[in-house]
Order: C-alpha cells, then structure tokens, then sequence
C-alpha cells in the first residue's frame, strides 16, 4: 500500500508540475489572473491538479473509477472544508494551503485502506504507453523543467551544495557507501562541488553564472556514470537526477547568452 501510495503522490507532483504553468498562461491571455491567485481559488486549482495526475496514474494502474472517485474526493474535501474558517476569517491563507495537504495524507490513507484487496483489473497498454512510463524519472525531471524554460535564468551558486551531497545522504541511509573507494570518490565529489561553490560566490557576475553552469552540466555526467554502475544510489534517481541535471544546465546556458553582461 505504501508503494502505491508513493506511486500516486509522484503522479500528483508530475499533475501540478505539467499543468501549473498552463493555469498561468491561461490566467494572463483570459485576463483572469488576479482571480486565480485568490487563495480559495489557489487551493482548488493545486486539488485539481493533483487530481488529474493522480486519475493518470490511477487508470494506468487498472484501478476502478469508484476508487478514483473516492481518492479525488480525498485532493478536494480537506480544501473545501477550511474553506469556511478561512471565509469566516479564523486562519489565513498559509493555514488554508498547509491545512488542507496536512488533511488529505489521511484521508487517501483512508482511501487507499478501504481499496487495498481489490485486485486492479487486468489492461493492455500500447507499448509506446510503457515504454514512456518506464522513463518516468526523465519525464518527472522535464516536468520539474517547465517553469524555468519558461523564464530561463540561472541558479544561485549555492544550490551546488546539494549536488554530490545528496548522493552521500542516499548512501548512508541504503548503506551502499561500503567497498573499495565507494565513499571516497563520494567525499571527494562533494570537495570538489563545495570548491566550485565558493569559486563561483567569490568570482560574481558571468563568471560566477558560467561556473554555476558548468558545476550542473558536470553533474550530469556524475549521474550517467552512478547510472551505469547502479552504485550508491538507484538507477531511477540516478536518470532523474542526470535529466534534471542537464536541462537546469542548458536553461542556464541559454539564460546566460540571451541577457546581456
């Protein structure tokens, strides 16, 4: 159950991450934005966002439409019932959003508890369907894209920090550090990704957004190795991390040619 649970709240990620920027574009060409960024409303568009990735990733599954049903249910009820305090005046909108995500983890555990002997039903998928849902780190990770593509720009030198970092605390929490060199070659990448940062914050300007840059693009070739080794960390965070790895590098590129110095 907790699989499935995962399963459905990277599917929510991916509904919000693709269909946010939408909302946005739409808001400006209809003039509607203003409306759109009231907090009620707010609130509603992230439930239906969810929703329709969670309904995606429920239907690939074979899982009956009572069931999407009752886990749509669980995105919406908790936001409509804060609704009233929030009208009312008694929380504001920081308490209606946090509120209402604390709410629905329950309520699809629920949801998911009620479900959790029903057998999905068996489906054929067309094989250009599997096919793009076993890549679905590289889709996450273009998700996760869309935003700066949008506006391209370049990350802060600082953000460099969590880039070998990440792998040493995957590391220890699977216990993969062990064997001959393991963790030194991790040790030695964070070094080496720290030296970068502090490069890049004491050098300013271009230079700094080209190392920047340059410390993501390298990154990625750090993921395509641990991918094709399957050390220290899995091969799916491994192809999610070198995806997004390389695209915030050529964003960052592109954001550097097309401002001026």
């Amino acid at each position: 159950m907790l699989w499935h649970l995962g399963e459905m709240a990277l599917a929510m990620v991916a509904g919000m991450l693709l269909l946010a920027p939408l909302w946005e574009l739409a808001g400006t060409a209809l003039g509607i934005g203003d409306a759109l960024a009231r907090p009620e409303v707010a609130v509603l568009v992230m439930a239906t966002n969810m929703t329709v990735g969670m309904t995606v990733g429920m239907r690939y599954r074979a899982h009956g439409w009572h069931a999407v049903g009752e886990m749509a249910a669980a995105m919406y009820v908790p936001f409509l019932l804060l609704l009233v305090p929030f009208r009312a005046g008694l929380i504001d909108a920081d308490a209606l959003m946090l509120g209402g995500h604390l709410l629905m983890i329950p309520a699809m555990v629920l949801v998911a508890l009620r479900h959790r002997h029903e057998a999905p039903a068996p489906v054929r998928r067309h094989r250009v369907v599997v096919a793009l849902a076993h890549r679905w780190p590289t889709g996450l990770a273009l998700l996760m894209t869309v935003d700066m593509w949008v506006d391209p720009s370049v990350l802060s030198p600082w953000t460099m920090l969590v880039l070998a970092g990440g792998y040493l605390v995957i590391g220890v929490v699977r216990g993969t550090l062990h064997g001959p060199g393991v963790l030194a070659t991790q040790l030695a990448g964070l070094v080496g990704w720290v030296a970068l940062t502090l490069v890049a914050v004491a050098a300013g300007g271009r230079t700094a957004e080209w190392l920047v840059a340059f410390g993501w693009l390298a990154h990625a070739g750090w993921d395509l190795v641990h991918h094709r080794s399957g050390r220290v960390v899995p091969r799916g965070y491994a192809e999610w991390c070198g995806v997004l790895d390389a695209a915030f590098a050529g964003i960052m590129i592109l954001a550097i040619l097309t401002t001026n110095a």
